[in-house]
């Protein structure tokens, strides 16, 4: 019987690395960064608390502005698809003409 492991290592999966591949070296440098970021935070907010909560309110709300801005900004750029011929389509125009049958006979 072959053990498996839950998590499958690089080499079960046909990589040849060492002990982390580059992607997960990059998940480590990400975490490191995270909880530093985070320490300086409280820190900061500690020290500075009314500039640090002004920034950062300043930050996430201009963040979710800019981001709805994108979106409207992308749809009103971009032209509207083309509308759906269902009678050209073969069955989906067969199936549109048997619903409006059966609504007829239905009344």
């Amino acid at each position: 019987m072959m053990f498996v492991a839950i998590h499958p290592t690089p080499k079960d999966r046909g990589l040849s690395c060492r002990a982390f591949c580059k992607d997960q070296w990059y998940g480590v440098l990400i975490l490191i960064a995270a909880v530093v970021g985070l320490i300086v935070y409280v820190w900061l907010l500690f020290g500075f608390p009314l500039i640090v909560l002004q920034v950062t309110a300043l930050i996430a709300v201009g963040g979710t502005l800019v981001i709805v801005a994108w979106i409207g900004y992308t749809m009103a750029t971009t032209p509207p698809p083309a509308p759906l011929d269902l009678e050209a389509r073969g069955t989906l125009g067969a199936i549109a003409e048997s619903s409006q049958e059966s609504e007829k006979r239905s009344e």
